[in-house]
């Protein structure tokens, strides 16, 4: 057995949405750190420049304007690949949207389009990525499809965030259904729920000195070493014989339910 290769990804061809900020950054650095090409996705196109700019520094990247929620970004992000490569070795959907009311104020509207980010654009975007997808897999290397939901997937939040949480619940469950469905294909499908990271969504819960608000047991939060350690080893060979999982990225934190 050669240890040395069981996490080796240098040449792979990678897609990671959302990735000019946060989680997505964090695992689109990691990546290009690890020798792969870089795919990453975002709807403003001035940030989404501003991380090219920096990633490109690192390894090969390329940065697509896509708003994920229609159609049209669904495809233009499919489009883009296809014009430069012929397969899909892994693809992250990490792009998501949130939005808090309470229940009686709360928006139809909100509903729909977080739904439709967060889990409709998720199918869409691997329906039309499968022959990408299917053309990278070899045997006993399959292509990877790597899902993030969240520990509001897992254990109902204290914000009044119901959109944002039945869509990350929902994101489990078409992790299950597409890795039953993709496996003869030679494609994994995993899902990553993290914790605290540090991010935007996570800013308003951290004080000055570094201190936080949450109950987490192993009493940090995630760094990007955690995140990218974890979406490394689901790309890998070290990962070959996993499909269908959630894996709890939390730090502990949902060790009660």
């Amino acid at each position: 057995m050669d240890i040395g290769s069981l996490f080796d990804i240098k040449g792979r061809v990678a897609l990671v949405t959302g990735g000019s900020r946060g989680i997505g950054y964090m695992v689109a650095t990691g990546l290009l750190e690890a020798g792969a090409k870089v795919y990453i996705c975002a709807r403003k196109k001035p940030e989404l420049d501003a991380a090219v700019e920096r990633l490109s520094e690192i390894g090969p990247c390329v940065g697509v304007v896509a708003d994920l929620g229609t159609q049209a970004g669904c495809e233009a992000v499919r489009d883009a690949i296809a014009a430069q490569d012929d397969r899909l070795h892994i693809m992250m959907n990490n792009a998501g949207a949130t939005w808090g009311a309470p229940l009686e104020e709360f928006p139809r509207a909100q509903f729909d389009r977080v739904l439709n980010v967060n889990v409709t654009a998720v199918f869409e975007l691997v329906r039309l990525c499968v022959p990408l997808l299917r053309a990278a897999a070899a045997a006993g290397e399959p292509a990877r499809v790597i899902n993030v939901t969240s520990t509001a997937g897992l254990v109902p939040p204290e914000s009044e965030s119901y959109s944002y949480s039945s869509s990350k619940a929902a994101i489990i469950m078409l992790t299950r259904h597409l890795a039953k469905r993709l496996a003869r294909d030679n494609i994994l499908v995993n899902a990553v729920s993290p914790g605290v990271f540090p991010t935007q969504m996570t800013a308003s819960g951290m004080n000055a000195d570094g201190t936080h608000r949450w109950n987490i047991p192993l009493q940090r939060i995630g760094t990007p070493e955690d995140i990218v350690g974890t979406v490394i080893y689901l790309s890998s060979r070290a990962g070959a014989y996993l499909t269908g999982a959630t894996i709890r990225l939390t730090g502990g934190m949902t060790t009660a339910d």
